[in-house]
């Protein structure tokens, strides 16, 4: 990998941080998730027209999907008004990626080294600051239920979008779609939990959404562009540094307790996440 991929992997990782960290600051976490998801949608309208539609077997895979990322999202608006940012998303970026990598072996891949060390990295790095946190701070152990759930619900709709994606012919496609309809059934949420005021803080607050959007969409793009000019364990391992740019933007801008041991714990989570696309 030459210095622009790794900048613009880095640069990657930051983004996707940072749309986290948008949510967690916000006011209202249900309806700045909505209101992300409605301008991404907006967003993946106009390239509908010029990409191919998806196979006709793909879309049983992008409507499971669909309800996955909806779940997700509540999930994420959960952990969030429960736990703080530097961690509820080590627990989510790090145990996804050892789930997903679990049950592929499962699946008859074989378990190897550097599956073992990451696993020990990973829980290591998600336990050891989350312990040390309840010691020192009181956090209840309970407030990471949502991040853990969530973990589970990323490493799933993982393992969807990458059959998805195999059936639609058609990765870009397969993108912009979800992108397109995730909107309708969480901004069905927004309106049942929050009524009519849902469109005023839309209306106030698309803003945020946009940046939201674009760090998102972005960070997405270059990721899949990297993996076209560099090997992509390589790619997918150094974007695992989102957990230590997530525990950054806690610590400094949100000034979350416990920076230290928790950008340590992020640390470990990073680099055994690495050591699952590594392996």
């Amino acid at each position: 990998m030459d210095a622009l991929v790794i900048t613009l992997v880095l640069g990657s990782a930051l983004m996707h941080a940072a749309w986290n960290y948008l949510i967690k600051a916000g006011q209202d976490k249900l309806l700045d998730s909505t209101t992300f998801a409605c301008v991404a949608s907006a967003m993946a309208l106009p390239l509908l027209p010029f990409l191919p539609a998806p196979n006709p077997a793909a879309w049983p895979w992008l409507g499971c999907s669909v309800l996955l990322h909806v779940a997700y999202f509540l999930a994420l608006v959960k952990a969030y008004q429960a736990s703080d940012l530097s961690l509820a998303y080590p627990v989510m970026r790090g145990l996804a990626p050892a789930m997903v990598t679990l049950v592929s072996v499962a699946l008859g891949r074989e378990l190897s080294t550097g599956v073992m060390v990451g696993v020990v990295l990973v829980v290591s790095g998600v336990v050891l600051p989350a312990a040390l946190s309840i010691w020192r701070t009181g956090t209840p152990l309970a407030s990471l239920k949502w991040a853990a759930g969530n973990a589970v619900l990323i490493a799933t709709y993982t393992l969807v979008d990458a059959q998805g994606v195999k059936a639609s012919g058609s990765a870009a496609s397969y993108t912009a779609w979800l992108f397109f309809l995730d909107a309708f059934l969480i901004l069905g949420v927004a309106l049942w939990r929050r009524g009519q005021s849902t469109w005023a803080y839309m209306a106030q607050r698309w803003r945020g959404g946009v940046a939201a959007s674009v760090l998102s969409m972005t960070s997405y793009g270059v990721v899949l562009w990297a993996m076209t000019v560099a090997p992509v364990p390589a790619v997918a391992s150094l974007r695992e540094s989102s957990v230590v740019f997530a525990a950054l933007l806690g610590g400094t801008l949100l000034k979350e307790k416990d920076r230290a041991t928790r950008m340590g714990g992020a640390v470990l989570v990073a680099l055994g996440a690495a050591s699952f696309r590594l392996y």
